[in-house]
C-alpha cells in the first residue's frame, strides 16, 4: 500500500518537475534577434536593455554592414528585426517579400562627416582639401556592403573627388572599422557618420561636415522579418525605438530626429 502510495506521489513530483523545468528554460530562452547596423551598437544595446527590463525578453544583436546583414537574412538567417543604415538595403528585403511592410518605419537619420585623428596636423576645410597630396590614405565604408560608403561615394562623386581620390581610397568592412584606422593614425582621414565621432572618445575629431545635397538622405528604417518566431515581440521592440523614450536614447549617442 505504502509502496503503491509512493510511486504515485513520486510520479507527480516528476510531472510537476518536468513542467517547471520546461517553464523555466521556456522563460529563459525567450529571446529574439536583432540584425542592426554596427553604427548603432552603442543605443540599440541601451534600448536592449531597456526592453529587457520592461518585457522580460532577451534581446540579442547580431552587428555589421547593413548590407552584409541584408545577404544573411535572403540567406535564411533567423532574425526577428532587421535595422538598416540605408534605405537600399530595406527596399531590397521588401522587393523580395521578406519583411512585413506594415511594420517598416524610418526612425532617425544622421549627417556624414570626414573625420582625422585628433593628433593630426592637417587643416581640412573642405572635402576638395582631400587632394592634398599629403594625404595618400582615406578610409570609407566599402560602397559595396556598407551605407556609409555609399554616401560617402555619392558625396565625392557630387564634389567630382571620387576619380580624382579613388587610388587613394582604404576600403573598410564596416564604418567604426573606419573610425578606428583614423583614431589608430592608420589613414589620414576618414569619412564616417557623425553619431559614429564620439565613440572614439577624442581620439578622432570631425574635420568638415559633407554638404546635405551632395548625397542622398541617410535614413535607418527597422522592420519586422517575415517568418519571424515572434512578430509580436519584434512589434514591440520596434515600438520601443519609435516611443518619446526610445528617440531619447538614440539622440543621446548623436542620431537626428525625424521630427
Amino acid at each position: 500500500m505504502f509502496s503503491k502510495w509512493f510511486r504515485s506521489a513520486f510520479s507527480v513530483f516528476l510531472i510537476f518537475s518536468t513542467l517547471f523545468v520546461c517553464c523555466h528554460h521556456e522563460k529563459k530562452d525567450r529571446e529574439i534577434l536583432v540584425s542592426a547596423a554596427i553604427s548603432l551598437k552603442d543605443a540599440f544595446n541601451e534600448l536592449g536593455a531597456i526592453y529587457q527590463k520592461e518585457t522580460g525578453i532577451r534581446v540579442r544583436f547580431n552587428l555589421g554592414a547593413s548590407g552584409l546583414l541584408q545577404k544573411q537574412i535572403e540567406a535564411g538567417a533567423p532574425v526577428d528585426v532587421y535595422a538598416s543604415a540605408g534605405v537600399r538595403q530595406m527596399d531590397a528585403l521588401q522587393d523580395n517579400g521578406l519583411i512585413i511592410e506594415e511594420t517598416r518605419f524610418n526612425f532617425v537619420r544622421n549627417n556624414l562627416v570626414l573625420i582625422v585623428s585628433s593628433r593630426s596636423a592637417l587643416a581640412l576645410d573642405s572635402f576638395k582639401d582631400l587632394l592634398d597630396p599629403g594625404i595618400s590614405r582615406l578610409a570609407i565604408g566599402n560602397p559595396k556592403t556598407v551605407p556609409a560608403g555609399q554616401y560617402a561615394q555619392q558625396a565625392l562623386k557630387s564634389m567630382q573627388l571620387w576619380h580624382r581620390l579613388e587610388s587613394r581610397l582604404v576600403p573598410a568592412e564596416n564604418v567604426r572599422q573606419v573610425l578606428d584606422y583614423v583614431a589608430r593614425e592608420e589613414v589620414d582621414a576618414g569619412i564616417v557618420y557623425a553619431s559614429d565621432v564620439p565613440v572614439s572618445r577624442g581620439k578622432a575629431v570631425i574635420a568638415v561636415s559633407a554638404p546635405g545635397d551632395s548625397h542622398d538622405p541617410i535614413l535607418y528604417p527597422i522592420a519586422v522579418i517575415r517568418g519571424a518566431g515572434s512578430p509580436a515581440d519584434a512589434r514591440k521592440f520596434i515600438d520601443l525605438v519609435l516611443s518619446s523614450s526610445g528617440q531619447k536614447v538614440m539622440e543621446k549617442y548623436g542620431f537626428l530626429s525625424l521630427r
